[in-house]
C-alpha cells in the first residue's frame, strides 16, 4: 500500500479556512441505506474520548437510522485481534478507531478495506472534495482520519518560579528546573526531543536516528536526566503525578492536560513547543459481508463529515482532521468556553510542532524498542 507523507504542520492553519464558505452538510445519515445491516460494532478507546464520539457521531446517527450500536473498547488490540479474526474467517467488527501507525500496519496487511474518498465521503460544503479537505491527514488508501492530537508537556505553576518553561529543551535543564520529570516509557517522542535538544533541526531528525550515532547520542541526552525521570505508560498518570506535586513537568496527550487545567482547576499549564502530531481515525476491517459494509460506509461517510467532526471538539480538546471543520469548532458542550484555543491546531499552538515519520517508526520500531528497554536497565 502507498504511505502517504504526513504533512501534520499542515493542519495548523486549517482555522484560516473561510467561514464565508462553511454551510451545514446535508444530513447524511437520512440518506437511504438500502441493503445495509440493522446491527453495527464500533471499536473504540473508552473513556472521554469514545463518550466524545458517542454524542458528536453515534447517537445522532442512531437517531436517524435506528440501526442498533454496540461499542466494544478494543482499539489498543486492534491489530492482534483483527489478525486473528482474519486467520478465523470470523470478523466481527464493523468501523474500528486505530491511531495512524495501526492503520497502516493494518493497510499494508490487507486487513483493512481500501476506501474511495469520491464515493465513500462526504464532500466539504462548498465543493472542496473530501480527498483535498482531509489532504495528507490520509496516511493511506484505508484511513480516515477523525482528529489531530499531541503529546505535549505539562508543568506545575507553583514550582517552576518567576520564568516557566517554554521550550522543549527545558526538560532537560534540571539547573534552572529542578525536580522529578514525568516520560512515556517507550522510545518514540523522547527520542526525538532529545535529537532535536542535541541541536539537530527538525528536518533531519529522522536521518540523525537512522545512525548508530544518532540513536547513541539520543540515548545519551536522555542519561542526563534519567535519574530525575518517572516513567508513565498510561494517559492519566502524567496529571495525577503533577496534581499531586510529584512531578514539576511531564509530558502526556493534551486532551489530558486540558481535562486537568480546565476542569478539575489544578496548578498547572501546558507547554506546546515541539508538541508531537498524531492521529486517530477509522478503518474498515476487510471481509466484512456486502450489509455490513454497506452499513459501515453509511455511517463512516455520516461520522466524518465537516460538522461532525467539528461537533467531536465540544466535548473533547482535539483538532478536527478536516480543514473544513476548523472554522466551526464552538464552546465546549458543558463549561461553556472557547475550545479553538484549546486545541492543538490552533496556530497560536502549533508554532512549532514534531511531526512523526510513521513508515520510519514502523521499519524501526523492534530493534528501538529493544535499545531502550536496555537502556532503561543499565
Amino acid at each position: 500500500m502507498k504511505h502517504k507523507s504526513l504533512l501534520l504542520a499542515a493542519a495548523a492553519s486549517t482555522a484560516l479556512f473561510s467561514t464565508t464558505a462553511i454551510a451545514q452538510n446535508e444530513d447524511l445519515a437520512a440518506a437511504p441505506c438500502e441493503g445495509c445491516a440493522e446491527e453495527m460494532t464500533i471499536v473504540s478507546w473508552g473513556g472521554a474520548y469514545q463518550e466524545s464520539q458517542l454524542k458528536a457521531y453515534v447517537e445522532p446517527y442512531v437517531a436517524a437510522t435506528g440501526v442498533k450500536v454496540s461499542f466494544d473498547e478494543s482499539s489498543a488490540e486492534a491489530t492482534a485481534k483483527l489478525r486473528a479474526m482474519n486467520e478465523a474467517g470470523n470478523v466481527t467488527w464493523d468501523v474500528v478507531d486505530v491511531v495512524a501507525s495501526d492503520a497502516i500496519r493494518l493497510c499494508d496487511e490487507g486487513l483493512a478495506a481500501e476506501l474511495d474518498p469520491a464515493t465513500d465521503l462526504a464532500n466539504a460544503p462548498d465543493g472542496t472534495s473530501a480527498e483535498d479537505d482531509f489532504g495528507n491527514l490520509r496516511v493511506n488508501e484505508c484511513f480516515v482520519p477523525q482528529i489531530v492530537y499531541s503529546t505535549t508537556i505539562g508543568y506545575r505553576t507553583d514550582k517552576v518560579g518567576d520564568t516557566p518553561p517554554t521550550e522543549i529543551c527545558d526538560i532537560f535543564d534540571t539547573t534552572k528546573f529542578p525536580g522529578k520529570r514525568a516520560l512515556q516509557k517507550r522510545p518514540i517522542d523522547n527520542l526525538e526531543w532529545a535529537t532535536y535538544c542535541n541541536g539537530t533541526p527538525k528536518d533531519k531528525l529522522y536521518e540523525v536516528l537512522s545512525t548508530e550515532e544518532g540513536v547513541q547520542a539520543a540515548f545519551d541526552k536522555l542519561s542526563t536526566i534519567k535519574d530525575d525521570v518517572v516513567w508513565w505508560t498510561a494517559g492519566a498518570e502524567t496529571p495525577q503525578l503533577l496534581a499531586d506535586g510529584e512531578v514539576v513537568m511531564g509530558s502526556t496527550f493534551n486532551g489530558r492536560l486540558f481535562s486537568a487545567i480546565v476542569e478539575q482547576d489544578q496548578p498547572i499549564d501546558m507547554m506546546w513547543d515541539m508538541q508531537s502530531f498524531d492521529l486517530d481515525g477509522w478503518i474498515l476491517p476487510a471481509g466484512l459481508d456486502e450489509a455490513r459494509m454497506k452499513r459501515a460506509k453509511h455511517f463512516l461517510k455520516f461520522a466524518t463529515d465537516t460538522q461532525r467532526l467539528a461537533d467531536q471538539a465540544k466535548y473533547i480538546s482535539y483538532g478536527p482532521a478536516r480543514k473544513s471543520s476548523a472554522p466551526l469548532v464552538g464552546k465546549h458542550e458543558a463549561l461553556g468556553i472557547d475550545m479553538a484555543p484549546h486545541m492543538p491546531t490552533d496556530p497560536a499552538n502549533s508554532g512549532n510542532v514534531h511531526n512523526y515519520d510513521y513508515t520510519w517508526w514502523a521499519d524501526n520500531r523492534d530493534d528501538l524498542d529493544a535499545k531502550f528497554q536496555s537502556w532503561l536497565a543499565q
